[in-house]
């Protein structure tokens, strides 16, 4: 069955760094276009970045853009997302996921993801 499995989270300080990582099984993940999503708290769930099979199309939500990079290892089955220059608003939990429909700009609905990873950056 499918397993997406993340790991990174933590507290970190404004304009900090974090790279998340995810681990995926029981899908052919090379052929599969991946996402991270994240939920801050008391909103709801949104996109923030999306990789292609080969990581070719790495297109970002507006707020990120400059500061996070998506990555992909295929020979791992692994997912990574790099932030920095982190400010508040990233709080969030984050979840790496697959078979995602964005809408409405920037809203999230997944099929599949992970048990997340929290995100927090305060000081």
């Amino acid at each position: 069955q499918v397993q997406l499995v993340e790991s990174g989270g933590g507290l970190v300080q404004p304009g900090g760094s974090l790279r998340l990582s995810c681990a995926a099984s029981g899908f052919t993940f090379i052929d599969t276009r991946m996402y991270w999503v994240r939920q801050p708290p008391g909103k709801e769930l949104e996109w923030v970045s999306s990789i292609s099979t080969l990581g070719t199309i790495r297109p970002y939500k507006d707020s990120v853009k400059g500061r996070f990079t998506v990555s992909r290892d295929n020979a791992k089955n692994m997912l990574y997302l790099q932030m920095n220059s982190l400010k508040s608003d990233d709080t969030a939990v984050y979840y790496c996921a697959k078979d995602c429909t964005i809408y409405g700009g920037a809203q999230a609905r997944c099929d599949y993801r992970g048990q997340g990873t929290q995100v927090t950056v305060s000081s």
